[in-house]
């Protein structure tokens, strides 16, 4: 009984060059078309994982976790000092939906500091503020406002 070979049915290859643009994995430096820059971990074409993203226009840097394209979970966001160049930490903590959120610290331009909860990127819950006068706030914050019990030492 004679063989009869057919030849193998491919998918175009279009398909082939598609499969190996996704991103998926561990990746190094990706660059968006607007210069900024993410080196680390995808899913899905979207920033999944551990990974640094650096923006062109601003300078800034964050590091830390991703979830599916947004900011989620425990990292650092760091800004360049304009006069000296070097970079400032600005807020080390937790982030929500590329928002702060959860326990954080920041560090405002003018010397003053928070440590204390936040949700949706203000201040909310409590919190221990540090102003430039040496004062300090210990209590409940609402919205980026002072509510409810707390200590004010002057």
């Amino acid at each position: 009984m004679p063989v009869i070979k057919r030849p193998r049915i491919r998918d175009p290859l279009f398909h082939e060059w598609d499969k190996k643009a996704q991103k998926c994995g561990l990746r190094h430096t990706v660059y968006a078309v607007n210069g900024d820059q993410y080196t680390g971990e995808w899913q899905d074409n979207l920033k999944h994982g551990k990974g640094t993203q650096i923006w062109k226009n601003t300078g800034a840097i964050y590091s830390g976790d991703w979830k599916f394209g947004k900011r989620d979970g425990y990292g650092s966001y760091s800004v360049p000092d304009p006069v000296t160049k070097e970079y400032k930490k600005m807020y080390t903590g937790w982030w929500q939906n590329d928002r702060r959120g959860g326990r954080g610290m920041y560090f405002y331009s003018n010397g003053e500091q928070y440590d204390g909860e936040w949700s949706k990127g203000l201040r909310n819950g409590w919190g221990k503020m540090h102003y430039k006068d040496g004062s300090v706030y210990e209590g409940q914050w609402v919205k980026d406002k002072r509510n409810g019990h707390g200590v004010l030492r002057l």
